[in-house]
């Protein structure tokens, strides 16, 4: 696909832009942070639009929005809408990356409800947060992140703001971006999550993207992704899948992981690691912090946008935190105060109702265990439905290798199946899923994965 790029509408100084260098150990790229906007260039990103005030011109010209075009409609969430409309009783939705039980109903946490009833009693206000979140979230989910013991928080050598989950943060990232590293392009795996694209495109950074997924082995490409890391230009953007890579549930292993960090040091590139699965993907926080981990370790710095919507099954609450780590407590200290002002203007101050109940299960030992023995059970439902989808699929068809379906992690599998396999999917099988081929496992009951297999098996047959 060819790149986006999307010029600056803004006048920006920074020293890593004249120094043309990103991510060395002996300079941090939140250093020397200062953004100039003249007066002058404040309205000029765009064409002005002058409307008539008068009922005459209204009426005869039609609305001043009318050239606006259509938006086409988003490919996941779009997904669920069909679902609803569809009346065939055996019609299953494996389109959102939602957590289901095995009665396919959606879950809340036992953690989640005591939680609330701890703040219910302790009579919380309703008072805006300031532009930087709730405090104690903040350190929580620092620490949940690299871990209490992290030279980077001992240091203060970490930015985090708390955001609207992770799509928030990644936007107040992308902006960041924007405004003081002018130029530099973000690179994004192939394929990514359907909404990276928009995020920072529409935050006025261009994009392209380096080589991630091999359809051959329905694995990682490592030799193709190393390679196109080192023809990225120095001070490039990388983003990263911390865990559970969306939408192909294909990870790098640990030795994959050093690698990477190799190519992003020799290369002077800036990894922006999106986290949305911690503790879901195999249970474990720890196991599914390792690659943001190991980079903190190495000293590169780094942002990392994080997400509660999985692990907390706090969907609606949006909560999440954009994170800068540093190499030195000056240079976070600056860009905490520009990633505010950034909160500030995009939408002010973060809600605190679901932020609290994070720090609250976080810093609470009986309901932070509780947590944990809760991420292993939904974790360990989505590895028995792989199972049992694998089982059932060799049972239709022992002649093809289905062994990716248990060498994925997390609630995707990437089945291989195109677009054509895909619609014969739906419309005969009443299954619905990304055009791609993802489908989310979290949906799926064991009850269900013989109807599955049987799907996926004709539409590999004859729907070529």
């Amino acid at each position: 696909m060819a790149a986006v790029t999307v010029p600056s509408p803004v006048a920006v100084k920074t020293g890593l832009a004249s120094r043309g260098i990103a991510n060395r150990r002996s300079s941090s790229f939140g250093n020397g942070l200062t953004h100039r906007v003249p007066q002058s260039s404040r309205l000029t990103s765009a064409p002005r639009l002058t409307v008539t005030r008068t009922r005459a011109a209204s009426s005869s010209s039609g609305s001043f929005l009318k050239d606006v075009t259509q938006a086409p409609p988003d490919p996941i969430l779009g997904v669920s809408v069909a679902f609803r409309e569809c009346t065939n009783p055996d019609k299953l939705n494996l389109g959102v990356g939602a957590y289901r039980t095995e009665d396919l109903k959606p879950y809340v946490l036992d953690v989640v409800k005591l939680a609330e009833t701890q703040m219910l009693a302790a009579g919380y206000d309703k008072e805006y947060l300031p532009m930087q979140g709730l405090a104690e979230f903040n350190t929580a989910t620092a620490e949940l992140l690299l871990g209490k013991d992290s030279q980077v928080i001992t240091d203060k050598r970490i930015a985090t703001v708390q955001s609207l989950s992770g799509t928030g943060s990644l936007r107040v990232g992308a902006a960041f971006i924007q405004k003081f590293l002018p130029g530099a392009k973000v690179y994004l795996p192939s394929p990514t999550w359907g909404n990276h694209k928009n995020i920072f495109a529409d935050a006025g950074v261009g994009w392209d993207e380096y080589s991630y997924y091999d359809s051959k082995t329905i694995g990682l490409d490592l030799e193709a992704m190393l390679h196109d890391l080192e023809k990225a230009p120095e001070g490039s953007v990388v983003v990263l899948h911390g865990c559970a890579h969306n939408p192909t549930g294909v990870d790098p292993t640990t030795e994959d992981w050093a690698k990477i960090a190799d190519a992003c040091e020799k290369n002077h590139l800036i990894p922006f690691f999106d986290v949305a699965y911690q503790g879901f993907a195999s249970g474990s926080l720890e196991e599914d912090a390792s690659s943001v981990r190991l980079f903190a370790e190495r000293g590169i710095e780094f942002f990392c946008a994080q997400s509660y919507s999985k692990n907390l099954g706090l969907y609606a609450e949006r909560v999440g935190a954009i994170n800068a780590v540093l190499s030195d407590s000056a240079a976070a200290t600056k860009t905490l105060s520009q990633l505010n002002r950034i909160a500030r203007a995009m939408y002010s101050n973060p809600p605190v109702h679901g932020a609290r109940i994070a720090s609250t299960v976080i810093n609470d030992p009986v309901l932070f265990a509780r947590w944990n023995e809760e991420m292993m059970e939904m974790a360990g439902r989505i590895k028995t439905v792989r199972a049992n989808l694998y089982d059932e699929l060799v049972t239709q068809n022992g002649d093809k290798d289905w062994s990716f379906v248990t060498r994925q992690i997390g609630m995707f599998s990437f089945t291989g199946l195109n677009e054509r396999q895909v619609t014969n999917m739906t419309e005969k099988h009443a299954i619905y899923m990304t055009k791609d081929g993802r489908i989310s496992l979290a949906g799926l009951s064991q009850a269900k994965c013989a109807y599955l297999a049987t799907a996926i098996d004709d539409s590999f047959k004859n729907a070529k």
